[in-house]
């Protein structure tokens, strides 16, 4: 029988309770252990795993490494797919392989280069992909010359964070002055131009926004699976227009999804998304993470975790071509079991060895002089403890 694998998820979105849930239920029937940790406690992937701790907070990217280090070392992760810190901890891809530990993630270069939005979007240009007309603005000149240039082709402007996830700051321009239109029904995304002028006059910080024309649906998120050899082995576009949900293998929107994979070294789980400017599929954004729908090809009867967690192991996955795309569907929201809050914070290796140092000294300064049980300058095992998850507990939606 084939030996249990060792999973680590770390601080990652709740819709991964769905990737440790494919893990699983994967279609070897091979055992696996899935470790998860966040900073915080009320987060369902902590109940969705095996095992389950609080991560410390506030630790420098590079402490975080070490902390990362530690808890492979210490634990036997055969695989960790890192998110949060995903940068970084791919640039010590080295240092994890020496413990046995293999990163599920891309390369760091192009981690980091597909962090900035512009920098993606010149490079996806520069390669012959299909990318809308962008503008990088840092002030009021800048965002209304952008919107001139958008207008004047019949276009409606919106703006987004040059960094960020998730639609986190995402805002379309209206020339409509603010009135009891913008206070009715539920928040809207739009925000009148004079006002965005304003509150960039009234503060001191220049702003890092790509400004662009807002694309028309349907949106299309192309989940990639690709190799450490480079070669796409799954690219399956997600279509989404309003509610309705779907699958398709068109070349349109999957060729240009490979290219960039390919091309850009895009290993194991990405994400690559489109809409259409002026008739055409243009690029939208790129993630070098799984995404939070990648459960949503299950639909199609492909496992896409477990297929790249066999790449991961040094095993082909197969053939990944979805045996059906299936009938249009919706999402829905269901409740999720959380963990009592009593989940212990799993120490540094310094924190924990600065504590045993303590320990030690305050006992050995009660007791006496006492015979040494390990050589000196070592310090004693600090395992963060690991709490296995118990079933049926409280839900929360």
């Amino acid at each position: 029988m084939a030996h249990r694998v060792r999973v680590w998820l770390n601080r990652t979105y709740a819709e991964n309770v769905f990737f440790i849930d494919q893990l699983h239920d994967n279609p070897q029937g091979r055992p696996v252990t899935v470790h998860a940790s966040h900073t915080d406690p009320d987060s369902p992937v902590l109940t969705a795993a095996d095992t389950a701790a609080l991560e410390p907070e506030e630790l420098s990217p590079a402490g975080y490494v070490e902390y990362a280090l530690d808890q492979c070392r210490r634990n036997a992760f055969d695989v960790f797919v890192p998110r949060w810190h995903q940068g970084v901890i791919a640039a010590h891809r080295a240092e994890f392989e020496a413990i046995g530990t293999t990163l599920l993630t891309p390369p760091a270069e192009a981690v980091t280069a597909f962090e900035d939005k512009d920098a993606a979007y010149r490079g996806a240009k520069d390669a012959g992909l299909p990318v809308p007309p962008w503008w990088r603005v840092s002030g009021i000149d800048g965002l209304l010359a952008a919107v001139d240039a958008i207008e004047a082709e019949g276009g409606k402007a919106c703006f987004k964070p040059a960094a960020g996830a998730g639609g986190e700051g995402f805002r379309i321009i209206t020339r409509a002055p603010f009135s009891l239109l913008h206070l009715t029904g539920y928040p809207s995304s739009y925000v009148p131009l004079d006002l965005v002028v304003q509150a960039l006059r009234d503060t001191r910080r220049s702003v890092d926004w790509l400004v662009m024309p807002r694309l028309d649906e349907p949106e299309v998120s192309v989940d990639c699976l690709t190799g450490p050899d480079g070669r796409a082995r799954l690219a399956v576009g997600r279509t989404k227009k309003g509610r309705r949900r779907g699958f398709t293998l068109h070349p349109a929107w999957v060729e240009p999804a490979r290219r960039l994979v390919e091309t850009f070294a895009l290993h194991y789980l990405c994400n690559v998304q489109f809409r259409m400017y002026r008739g055409e599929p243009v690029l939208l954004d790129i993630n070098t993470r799984p995404a939070g729908g990648l459960h949503q090809l299950s639909r199609c009867g492909v496992n896409v975790p477990w297929a790249a967690l066999r790449l991961a192991l040094g095993e082909e996955p197969g053939d990944l071509t979805p045996e059906r795309l299936g009938a249009d569907y919706a999402t829905v929201h269901t409740p999720r079991p959380v963990l009592p809050r009593s989940l212990p914070v799993q120490r540094t290796a310094a924190a924990a060895n600065a504590a045993d140092a303590a320990e030690a000294a305050g006992a050995a300064e009660a007791a006496g002089p006492q015979p040494r049980t390990r050589p000196a300058g070592t310090a004693a095992p600090a395992d963060a403890p690991m709490t296995a998850v118990p079933p049926a507990l409280g839900t929360t939606v």
